[in-house]
């Protein structure tokens, strides 16, 4: 479950914000309130994990200085201002300075409510792109998140990287179940619009009229506005593309030409739809494809990955243990080998699905690895097979795997290692060199 998103409520009217702190808490979340803005400061900073609900008119620091203030620490940090009747000028220079929105008194209850879930939103995500930037700086978060030491995962990090420093817009394409979301993250993290607005949205999940008004405006419910808006600056990243209607295209295509070069705002555009046959470049105009196709990642599917695939199976399995307080399952040199040849249709999605599945089973001490599989292609129906592999290939597969769990296990520890594979030090050195394991990395 999500962590409570913090929300700073500051006011010099006790009444106010205890009022404001306690219909927050019924809705979910985390609450601290401060008297005044020079109070607030001691504990709101940069990658405040949270967002911040200030009245305007206070004595000492106001609020409009307040703004500011938070405004040269983080940017990102959204900030609801709360202001008395006739004030709006005042509050509409707050949204110029960087306010995030602000609620005129008297206001309603649910309308602060929504505004904060939806900064809070904002908020997160803003967060986790800067951790993603951050751990992409230094290479350790490409392995974290985008894990794979398999060619085709070399040249994804490449293309991510290169790309992401480029200005055009981005079209993302592969299997459902790649992690296309991720890698438009990825792009965002660690280009220059890192900790700028990042919007998604799934062009599939809308009606042709709701969608028009969702992205191009305009929108009956206070206090929206639409997404090309929202995302001013940033990222806006357009899932299931194929879903657009012509016409919509067409306002995409006028939207992007407008921004002209440099593009203020970048568009990612994400393909979902793989029908036999049926490309992206078929469902959209031409004009509009060769825009966003100038620059494109193709992921790939995850049956293509070779020991990627064992690699990505071990750390769920002991992500999802950890998470039920239990073992995580023992892989044999059988089940070894039937992960690297399942077909995989629904790629890293459907191998968060098994590894799930087999941590359960292995807590009620019942059920295989292999019987999962079958289950799974069953359910999937006719799908892809995989080439067969030498032998050779298969049990190297297994020994780096068996090698990396235990080393991981034991924390790095070489003695204990050798006690439990029964290997002596020269071989263990010698094997872990021959698949590129650094002790360094488990202690």
């Amino acid at each position: 479950m999500a962590r409570a998103m913090k929300v700073a409520i500051v006011d010099d009217e006790q009444d106010m914000r205890q009022s404001i702190s306690q219909w927050l808490a019924l809705s979910g979340f985390d609450t601290e309130t401060f008297a005044s803005a020079e109070e607030a400061l001691k504990v709101i900073g940069a990658d405040y994990p949270g967002v911040v609900v200030s009245d305007i008119k206070m004595p000492g620091m106001d609020g409009m200085a307040f703004l500011k203030r938070l405004m040269s620490l983080d940017s990102g940090l959204p900030v609801i201002m709360i202001t008395g009747h006739g004030d709006v000028p005042m509050a509409v220079e707050a949204m110029r300075v960087g306010a995030y929105d602000f609620l005129e008194k008297p206001f309603n209850p649910d309308r602060m409510t929504d505004l904060a879930k939806r900064a809070s939103q904002t908020r997160r995500m803003t967060l986790d792109n800067r951790a993603l930037r951050r751990e992409l700086s230094d290479g350790s978060g490409i392995m974290k998140k985008l894990i794979g030491a398999s060619a085709p995962m070399e040249r994804l990090r490449e293309d991510i990287l290169d790309l992401g420093q480029a200005d055009g817009h981005v079209l993302i394409d592969g299997e459902t179940g790649t992690g296309k979301t991720l890698v438009a993250h990825a792009l965002h993290a660690v280009g220059p619009r890192a900790g700028r607005r990042f919007v998604v949205v799934s062009c599939g999940a809308y009606a042709e009229e709701m969608l028009a008004a969702r992205l191009f405006g305009p929108i009956d419910e206070g206090g929206q506005i639409p997404l090309v808006e929202e995302a001013r600056g940033g990222t806006l990243v357009l899932e299931d593309i194929e879903a657009l209607s012509h016409p919509l295209q067409a306002r995409l295509l006028t939207f992007i030409n407008d921004q002209g070069s440099p593009a203020e705002t970048r568009i990612v555009a994400i393909c979902n739809d793989h029908e036999p046959g049926r490309t992206v470049e078929d469902a959209l105009r031409p004009d509009l494809y060769y825009r966003l196709a100038a620059l494109k990642i193709v992921l790939p599917p995850l049956r293509t990955r070779g020991e990627d695939i064992l690699v990505l199976f071990a750390r769920l399995a002991e992500q999802f243990a950890d998470e039920y307080g239990c073992e995580a399952p023992e892989v044999t040199a059988q089940e070894a080998a039937q992960l690297l040849q399942a077909p995989w249709p629904g790629n890293v999605r459907q191998l968060i699905n098994v590894a799930e599945r087999a941590v359960l089973q292995n807590r009620r001490g019942s059920g295989s690895i292999a019987s999962l599989l079958m289950a799974e292609n069953e359910e999937a129906g006719p799908a892809m097979t995989t080439e067969g592999k030498p032998l050779k290939e298969y049990v190297e597969s297994f020994e780096k795997m068996l090698i990396d769990n235990t080393m991981r296990r034991h924390r790095g520890s070489i003695t204990a290692v050798m006690d439990e594979l029964c290997l002596p030090r020269r071989t263990l050195n010698e094997k872990m060199a021959k698949y590129g394991l650094v002790r360094a990395d488990y202690v």
